[in-house]
C-alpha cells in the first residue's frame, strides 16, 4: 500500500493560559493530504501559526489532538533523534529546532526512511545581490525531483517574493484566523490564492492587481 507523502489529520494546537479557568491564547486547525513530491508555498501573517504548523509536522512540537503522518509514520511515535530523517524544519538561521520529550526513547519506534521525505524551509533570508536566491531555488527543485515535499514559507514584503513563490511553487497554503483559530487554505496557483480578498488584504500593495481580476478563486479551507 503506497501512503501519502504528507497527511496532517485532523491537527489541531491549543496553548492556553490561566487558573483556575484556562483561556485559550492560541488555537490551530489543519487538515490536509499531499500525495507526492511537491514545492508547496505557505503565507500568512505574523504570529498566524505558521511555524507552530512547521513545528507539528517535525514532531518538534505536541500537538492537542490529530496526527501527522509522513510516508505513513507518524511522526509523534518516531524517536527523536530520527525525526529528522523524516521531516526537517529549517527555520532562518537554518537551525533544526529541538524536540519536546515526552516519552522515553526505547518506547518509540525507528524511522523508516533514511533521510528526510519533508523539507519545511522556514522564510529563508534571500538576498538579490548574492546569488543566493538561484542556489536555492535549484535545491527546492533537486529535493523535488529526488521525490521529496518542500514547503517554503515568505513573507512576502518585496514583489521578488511573489515572483519567488510564481516561480517555484506549484500549490499553495495561507494560513489565517478565522474567529480566533488559525486555519489554512489552499489554492493550485499564486493567481488563484490571490484572488481571495483575505490574501488581498495580507498582501496589501504587492496583490497583484491583474490576476485577480482574471482569476476565479477555487480555494479549499481545510
Amino acid at each position: 500500500m503506497t501512503h501519502p507523502l504528507l497527511r496532517v489529520e485532523r491537527l489541531e494546537k491549543r496553548y492556553m493560559r490561566g487558573w483556575p479557568q484556562r483561556q485559550t491564547t492560541f488555537s490551530l486547525e489543519a487538515d490536509f493530504e499531499i500525495g507526492g513530491p511537491a514545492i508547496v508555498g505557505v503565507m500568512g501573517a505574523n504570529g498566524a501559526g505558521k511555524t507552530t504548523m512547521f513545528e507539528l509536522i517535525t514532531g518538534s512540537n505536541l500537538p492537542t489532538a490529530g496526527r501527522v503522518l509522513v510516508a505513513g509514520q507518524d511522526i509523534h511515535q518516531v524517536r527523536y533523534q530520527q525525526r529528522s530523517k523524516l521531516a526537517l524544519h529549517y527555520h532562518q538561521s537554518y537551525q533544526v529546532r529541538s524536540f519536546t520529550r515526552t516519552r522515553p526513547n526505547f518506547m518509540l519506534e525507528h524511522a523508516g526512511s533514511d533521510s528526510a521525505m519533508v523539507h519545511l524551509f522556514d522564510e529563508p533570508q534571500f538576498n538579490t545581490q548574492d546569488g543566493y536566491i538561484g542556489f536555492m531555488l535549484d535545491f527546492f527543485r533537486k529535493l523535488r525531483a529526488q521525490g521529496k515535499l518542500v514547503f517554503l514559507c515568505l513573507h512576502p514584503n518585496e514583489p521578488v517574493h511573489l515572483d519567488i513563490l510564481a516561480d517555484v511553487c506549484e500549490r499553495f497554503i495561507f494560513v489565517h484566523k478565522d474567529e480566533g483559530t488559525s486555519r489554512l487554505m489552499q489554492a493550485g496557483s499564486l493567481a488563484e490564492l490571490t484572488g481571495d480578498e483575505r490574501v488581498r488584504r495580507y498582501l496589501g500593495r504587492l496583490a497583484p492587481q491583474a490576476e485577480a481580476s482574471e482569476c476565479e478563486p477555487g480555494l479549499v479551507a481545510t
